[in-house]
């Protein structure tokens, strides 16, 4: 028995939500900063990336280069494309920036519970109720 195939994608999900929080609120915390570019990321491709694959990388020595651990690289974080900039050149936009935190929280909230039932599944399985 493989957690991995019962739990599913949902553990990678909660840990991109998780990050695409941070990101969403660092461009909220940012929306009267000066020249600040709001970012995000993909999060359909991240988490299509994140699919089980038959070759994965890792460290074999302790001298080896150490593989990028965060849930996000920087090299997957992307500009948003500003609709209209401010004279400043911010390109936050905080209603848009507000909508896509809550829609985040709310996909978050989803993953947590499908884990949840899976959770309470397997102790029911394993107690024998």
């Amino acid at each position: 028995m493989s957690f991995d195939k019962i739990l599913g994608i949902h553990a990678q999900s909660l840990q991109l939500h998780a990050k695409r929080a941070e990101v969403l609120a660092s461009n909220i915390a940012n929306a009267d900063t000066p020249g600040y570019k709001a970012r995000d990321f993909d999060f359909r491709e991240i988490l299509r990336q994140e699919m089980p694959q038959s070759v994965t990388l890792r460290t074999t020595h302790q001298n080896h280069i150490p593989l990028d651990n965060g849930v996000i690289s920087p090299s997957e974080m992307a500009y948003r494309i500003p609709s209209q900039p401010s004279l400043d050149g911010n390109t936050v936009d905080s209603q848009l920036e507000h909508t896509a935190y809550a829609e985040n929280a709310i996909q978050y909230q989803t993953s947590l519970r499908f884990l949840s039932g899976s959770i309470q599944t397997l102790k029911k399985a394993i107690v024998g109720q």
